[in-house]
């Protein structure tokens, strides 16, 4: 069954860069749901300047399964109220897959924690890619390994807390290693984070990168046959002596 999922993009650079936009003509956003869609899922863009929501009302969220996020030069002009109810969202279930340099975004660093540095250089290096967790949904018909030809060095300490299950590691020409496909669970929502996908090489038309993508749909998609969680003052479930002069009603 096809997932439902919102390709969010800043799209900036392809509008003002004429590399960026040789490489991505309709927007990185549009590839990447041309592959979703390829893939078998239900697929809606929306992009920062979409209106002072970005794309991202509660209606958009609201019938969004997963969301996916690229942003680079423009991560501070998102509004703080989207940023709060794209959170809520997770935490209620919706997945979130992070790419690339949007591990600075203010949504991946809220539900992080942490500054979410890193070391960069941009000098189309080989990066090879290596599958750390043969056994994770997200590795589905890959390679033990695989190459980008031309990408942007990423490189550690990068400052995120350590994932609950790394599915791929990096190594690049330059000599540099990084953490490229982190898991997280947040609430009942989860999280991925994916290193490969610099604008002005063709990562997202890869693929391998695009067989990721799908895979990371379908695992951060909603538990739907999950509990159903309750919160806040809740019943006894067995018999309990509640005759108490300190219970508060």
């Amino acid at each position: 069954m096809g997932r439902r999922v919102t390709v969010w993009n800043e799209f900036r650079h392809e509008r003002e860069n004429d590399a960026v936009a040789e490489v991505y003509p309709d927007g990185i956003h549009a590839v990447i749901a041309d592959a979703l869609e390829d893939a078998g899922h239900n697929v809606e863009t929306a992009t920062l300047d979409d209106g002072p929501q970005h794309g991202l009302s509660e209606e958009v969220l609201e019938a969004t399964d997963v969301l996916t996020w690229w942003g680079h030069a423009a991560h501070d002009e998102v509004n703080e109220e989207v940023v709060e109810r794209v959170q809520e969202h997770v935490l209620d279930g919706m997945g979130l897959l992070v790419l690339h340099s949007a591990h600075m975004s203010k949504i991946f660093r809220k539900l992080m924690g942490t500054g979410c540095g890193l070391k960069w250089r941009e000098a189309a290096e080989t990066e090879r890619l290596w599958v750390t967790d043969p056994s994770h949904p997200i590795t589905d018909g890959l390679p033990e390994s695989f190459e980008v030809p031309e990408a942007e060095m990423y490189g550690e300490h990068f400052d995120i807390p350590a994932p609950e299950t790394l599915v791929f590691n990096s190594w690049f020409e330059g000599g540099e290693v990084f953490r490229s496909g982190c898991c997280y669970s947040r609430g009942e929502g989860r999280v991925f984070y994916f290193r490969p996908g610099h604008e002005t090489y063709p990562v997202y038309h890869q693929e391998e990168i695009q067989q990721v993508l799908a895979n990371a749909v379908e695992w951060a998609a909603p538990n739907e046959d999950g509990p159903e969680i309750y919160r806040g003052n809740h019943e006894p479930i067995e018999d309990i002596d509640i005759d108490d002069d300190r219970t508060v009603h």
